[in-house]
């Protein structure tokens, strides 16, 4: 099977962080997501449905949709939080990836463990870089929100490629390809991982700033 990738990258401020990965993981999974499966016998069943919620950032003028289920949103707000510190510790301007892999599990005969198939794995890529005044940072609170507005119709266009998906397994094997741990939703198998790099290319940071520049020059 060939696992797919894809790329994405933001630049943010450090109290941005939080609210960006968030809002482009909670996009994904809002497509990789189903009800749950209420088996009615063997190959017969009905799925419930994905409630949404829209959720308000605090520090980017963006409102993104997600998955309403607070036990998908705890999860991944631990991970996030996890990579934020993780940021926060290389220094002022860093650069991070963090990364949602999708995966199957193939079954192997005892003593072996399980095999774990990526299917599609999503990179983001997270630069952070310092800004000198209020004022710089309400410009990037709105050029922030305008390119995850971007990075938002990119994954929806990238999901609705006919491409490949886990067929729709059985009663037996439901835990093969979905995440059946949480109670009101159903994701496809998935892990959260991240790196982090100790300086951010002068290129990004440089960017950013001239964005900022040219704002400020209108």
């Amino acid at each position: 099977m060939n696992c797919r990738s894809e790329i994405l990258e933001v630049t943010v401020e450090t109290r941005q962080v939080e609210e960006a990965t968030l809002a482009v993981l909670h996009t994904i999974l809002l497509h990789r997501s189903t009800g749950k499966f209420h088996y009615k016998k063997e190959g017969t069943y009905s799925i419930g449905t994905v409630g949404t919620v829209d959720i308000d950032c605090d520090f980017i003028d963006f409102t993104f949709v997600r998955v309403s289920s607070e036990e998908l949103d705890r999860v991944l707000r631990k991970a996030v939080s996890e990579f934020k510190d993780a940021l926060n510790n290389s220094g002022n301007d860093g650069m991070g990836q963090i990364s949602l892999e999708f995966f199957q599990k193939k079954k192997s005969r005892w003593p072996f463990s399980d095999e774990c198939i990526p299917w599609e794995v999503w990179n983001l890529k997270v630069n952070v870089v310092s800004l000198a005044n209020e004022q710089e940072r309400q410009i990037c609170r709105e050029k922030v929100g305008e390119k995850l507005g971007e990075k938002v119709i990119n994954v929806v266009e990238v999901i609705n490629r006919h491409e490949y998906l886990p067929k729709m397994p059985t009663q037996s094997e439901v835990d093969n390809v979905f995440d059946t741990s949480l109670k009101d939703v159903q994701p496809y198998l998935y892990k959260i991982t991240f790196q982090i790099t100790e300086t951010l290319g002068t290129s990004v940071s440089t960017t950013m700033r001239r964005l900022i520049k040219d704002t400020l020059a209108l």
